[in-house]
């Protein structure tokens, strides 16, 4: 009965591979250019009356992918499965970074390919609608491709959560298997450093004639992935195959070892982070009762990001929750950090660093500094210049700023690892007072 199973469900996907995607509609504006081939197949899709057939998605797929590969053929790729979620601005921020840290000559070099990978028809067309007016000249430049595979693609067996993720990528991997020498993959809410395409052309020149199968150019999950793009028909059958098996990033690491590199290739400082570290960290923030207490911490919004070796249990951004979580890290080094960046620049009264567990104090920092940060920001974890603030003392510090101190408003938190340290570290929480408006007009007045 397995053999039977397996069997049919080898069939289902390799007929899923054949036409692989359909694309969705590009504004009506466009639809008489010849350099852009309008697919209209968002509506059919849904609309039972208007259905196409299996076989005529499968003719114009392919009639748009052999002209898109005549027209267009780039060094990189950079793939993105968005879904909806509750922020709706999550892949504009993305795609915004993506753009505006790539110099034009770079943009020349680069395709960057979103699948749609949701079946609420509402939000792909407000999304479609709001990514073809901020991009159409991108989109015109056959730039950036949307695409869409609708649910009657997927194999029955596909359920929710790593399941349908892992098909989503699938199918974004076959579709950009022959749309450029390498792939780069990455999520939603990310930012990218300056200049990142020529700081990976640089990587791969360096590494060739070596042979690899994945370059890593973040510690965050499955951003920032880099393969051959040789390797992606491979990589989405294998997909397809163990789609109900293990998370995304689990799957890649073990085709990773399959393709015979056994040791991952991490490129610092990392070129790509998340904006939001974790979707919950919105959930947790609005179940804070914060304004109970008017001298508790204030925790202004903002993101972090650390090179320290992320679990899959603990996050960066636990440490910043106003909660009891915490981020859990081990064998740190001298010159790791944990760096909070505040999303607007803010003015603060008192900053508290804790480390290690709340009873025994085991796991804290045994030698580190907290820096304040200023200036605009030179990449998305840093800041143009830090000071030092003070130093932890058995893994804590609660320290006031002057009043001097606290008139310069402060884009940056940063805890910095002063010594090498084996074993693990509990960074317990980074709690921020913002200085208080009304007593700040009191003291001026």
């Amino acid at each position: 009965m397995r053999c039977t199973s397996r069997s049919c469900f080898l069939t289902s996907a390799g007929v899923m591979l054949l036409w692989l995607f359909i694309t969705l509609q590009i504004p009506k504006e466009t639809e008489d250019s010849r350099d852009v081939m309008t697919m209209k197949g968002q509506e059919t899709s849904y609309d039972s009356k208007n259905f196409k057939p299996l076989e005529d998605w499968h003719t114009i797929t392919l009639k748009y992918t052999q002209k898109l590969q005549k027209k267009r053929k780039t060094w990189l790729t950079v793939g993105i499965s968005a879904v909806s979620r509750q922020d709706p601005n999550s892949l504009l921020y993305t795609l915004a970074s993506l753009y505006g840290s790539s110099s034009a000559a770079e943009q020349k070099r680069l395709t960057v390919l979103v699948h749609l990978a949701d079946s609420d028809l509402a939000w792909l067309k407000d999304t479609t609608a709001r990514i073809s007016s901020l991009y159409h000249a991108h989109i015109l430049a056959g730039q950036l491709l949307l695409i869409h595979a609708p649910p009657d693609a997927y194999p029955a067996q596909v359920g929710e959560g790593h399941s349908k993720q892992n098909v989503d990528h699938a199918f974004l991997m076959s579709f950009a298997a022959r749309l450029s020498d390498y792939f780069l993959l990455i999520g939603e809410g990310v930012f990218c450093a300056p200049n990142f395409v020529t700081h990976i052309y640089s990587k791969v020149m360096t590494l060739n004639p070596s042979p690899w199968a994945l370059l890593e150019f973040s510690n965050m999950g499955t951003t920032g992935k880099l393969f051959h793009s040789r390797d992606l028909p491979v990589l989405a059958h294998f997909l397809l195959l163990f789609h109900g098996e293990k998370p995304l990033d689990r799957l890649i690491l073990h085709f990773r070892t399959l393709l015979v590199q056994e040791n991952q290739i991490l490129s610092k400082p990392f070129l790509f982070h998340h904006r939001l570290s974790h979707p919950t960290l919105h959930d947790k923030k609005d179940t804070v009762v914060q304004k109970k207490n008017p001298y508790g911490p204030s925790n202004p919004p903002a993101s972090v990001f650390t090179d320290m070796v992320i679990s899959d249990a603990h996050f960066p951004w636990e440490a910043y929750t106003l909660d009891e979580s915490f981020f859990w890290t081990n064998s740190i080094h001298i010159g790791n950090h944990l760096t909070v960046v505040l999303n607007h620049p803010a003015r603060l009264s008192r900053v508290q660093v804790m480390t290690g567990s709340l009873v025994e104090g085991k796991y804290a920092l045994a030698k580190g500094q907290v820096e304040l940060g200023y200036g605009p920001q030179r990449m998305p974890q840093d800041c143009a210049s830090f000071e030092l603030l003070g130093w932890l003392s058995e893994g804590q510090m609660d320290r006031e700023l002057l009043q001097e101190s606290a008139a310069d408003p402060v884009s940056c938190v940063r805890l910095v690892v002063k010594a090498n340290q084996a074993g693990g570290l509990m960074i317990r929480h980074i709690y921020l007072w913002e200085k208080n408006a009304t007593k700040e007009k009191t003291d001026q007045s």
